[in-house]
């Protein structure tokens, strides 16, 4: 079930360009604001109509045949309740917010991809409120893979206004709304030279644990300092890698990284072994027990035509296939956080 969007006259809703206004819980003088930044989009409307249609994640061909296929053998049953097994995963209590990193060793793994399914599908299925965290603010695309339209407060922005007294309406004034009822808070507004730094970063965290249940983080590629502290952090976190052999090789050297902190980071990470292309040659078991290091679990996010082709990520778009890989990771990274018991 999707976390109910909190609609534009709640207190602490933006209407007018204003920062949201908040009175003290005494009601005496408002606590300290600053000018609301102005809206920017997140995608020129030149591309937005170069863009196209979207895809779905496969063919019709291929889903008519699956679908047949599960009649013929009846493993319909047998997929039901593995999807309601995911769910339950991702609807599992929790006593204090979680928060999962997402991270990778470079560009182009996949990394916001990854951040975004997660942070969708949490919203999605879950009934306490999710938000996603943009901690990579050089030209990031999540508000994009988001469907945002447009971003105005930052994670910078929001670590200068942030205050005790204020409640989950007044912190989500600053969000923006993600389409399964989540929360989206950018790390810049698309302009080069944009920088979060680390004081900032550690501000926004602590307090978003009080108002979320979890929290998935877009964190820059490794070795930055704030994907370091990210990492470390986080009461779980989930390392994309291209489903390549150099992709493979590169992780191994980030997992013996990982293994040797003081505290190993490996039980509470995820590998997603994210595959973009359809003639990949990978074997994809072989690739998994390579990287099922120290505790580490790693679930394979298969090829999706709708992922690959960029933009705003749908979920009635996915293909089956990757819709339950994306399940597999989000269940698999929160259940590790509620472990973690920190």
């Amino acid at each position: 079930m999707a976390t109910p969007l909190v609609p534009d006259t709640a207190p602490g809703a933006v209407t007018d360009g204003r920062a949201p206004a908040r009175q003290k819980a005494n009601g005496t003088a408002p606590v300290r604001t600053r000018p609301a930044p102005e809206p920017v989009p997140t995608l020129d409307p030149r591309l937005a109509y170069a863009q196209g249609a979207p895809l779905h994640g496969e063919p019709v061909a291929r889903r008519t045949t699956r679908a047949v296929f599960r009649t013929v053998t009846g493993s319909a049953a047998q997929a039901s309740q593995e999807s309601e097994a995911l769910a339950a995963a991702i609807q599992q209590p929790v006593n204090t917010g979680r928060q999962i990193a997402v991270s990778s060793i470079r560009g182009g793994a996949g990394k916001s991809t990854v951040a975004a399914l997660t942070g969708l599908i949490l919203a999605h299925y879950r009934n306490d409120p999710v938000v996603t965290v943009e901690a990579d603010p050089a030209l990031g695309t999540l508000p994009i893979r988001l469907g945002a339209e447009s971003v105005r407060w930052t994670c910078a922005d929001l670590a200068e206004v942030l205050d005790p007294s204020m409640r989950l309406t007044d912190v989500t004034g600053y969000l923006v709304p993600t389409d399964t009822g989540g929360w989206l808070l950018p790390g810049s507004q698309g302009m080069v030279g944009s920088s979060l730094d680390l004081a900032a970063y550690q501000t926004v965290m602590v307090a978003l644990r009080r108002y979320f249940g979890a929290t998935v983080v877009d964190c820059e590629t490794l070795p930055a300092e704030v994907a370091r502290t990210a990492l470390s952090a986080a009461q779980a976190r989930i390392v994309v890698v291209p489903a390549t052999v150099e992709g493979l090789a590169s992780t191994r050297s980030v997992l013996a990284w990982m293994a040797a902190l003081p505290r190993s980071l490996l039980p509470g990470t995820v590998i997603a072994l994210n595959q973009t292309t359809p003639d990949a040659t990978l074997d994809i078991d072989k690739a998994k027990d390579y990287l099922r290091v120290g505790g580490a679990d790693v679930v394979h996010l298969p090829y999706d035509r709708h992922l690959a082709a960029g933009g705003a990520i749908r979920l009635p778009l996915l293909a089956e296939h990757s819709k339950n890989g994306a399940a597999r990771i989000a269940a698999e990274a929160l259940t590790r956080a509620v472990r973690s018991g920190t």
